[in-house]
């Protein structure tokens, strides 16, 4: 084999090999994410503390007083890439928090080696499609195991007085795809329920979308 076809075996083996893991990946995995309980709707939501992308821990209940959305999160999912790519996440997500007292919390419980996993994956995403809002990681999925999360998306509303009241589709229509009429957004038909001081109609529906990629 001559030097130059070592050469360019060289570049495919390394154009083919993962990226390494930076600095924010290992204080991710040495990261000790707590949660406390499990989440059943009516009941007070299970508190958690898990780390952003830059490694910085955020906690649930540093949030109470505000109405909290959170987002399972999987950038490598057809349908996470569905309702981001075509204009279903990031209305709701501005509806909501123009309503003031809001926060939204993406959660990523992908294990890693899984699909959509890692702080670079997640950092793209989040510029792709402007997230201003945190994405947290879980790579042990012990918080998306304590709220029961299936799939990305799914979506959970937890209440100013830290009770959760929605857990559910972001709305009736997979993939853009519903048999007659407009598809109803559960999460803003949920929000205007707690904005008028009712309790949430709707308060669970079935998931839809990629299974969470727990490790085990």
């Amino acid at each position: 084999m001559t030097s130059l076809h070592i050469l360019a075996l060289s570049a495919l083996l390394g154009a083919c090999t993962p990226a390494e893991a930076g600095p924010a990946d290992a204080a991710i995995t040495a990261f000790s994410p707590s949660v406390s309980g499990t989440a059943v709707v009516g009941q007070p939501a299970p508190d958690f503390e898990l780390p952003t992308l830059a490694a910085e821990p955020v906690k649930l209940s540093s949030l109470q007083g505000q109405t909290v959305i959170l987002e399972w999160f999987n950038p490598g999912c057809p349908f996470v890439k569905h309702v981001w790519d075509e204009d279903v996440m990031p209305p709701t997500v501005k509806r909501a928090l123009a309503r003031g007292n809001v926060s939204w919390l993406a959660i990523n419980s992908g294990a890693p080696g899984k699909q959509g996993h890692g702080v670079a994956t997640n950092t793209k995403a989040k510029e792709k499609w402007g997230i201003d809002h945190h994405v947290l990681l879980d790579e042990t999925g012990v918080v998306g195991k304590a709220y029961n999360a299936k799939t990305t998306p799914q979506m959970y509303i937890v209440d100013p007085a830290g009770v959760l009241v929605y857990d559910g589709a972001i709305d009736d229509a997979p993939l853009g795809r519903k048999k007659g009429g407009e598809p109803v957004n559960y999460v803003d038909v949920a929000m205007d329920d707690l904005a008028a001081g009712n309790a949430v109609g709707t308060a669970q529906t079935q998931p839809y979308g990629c299974s969470v990629k727990y490790g085990s």
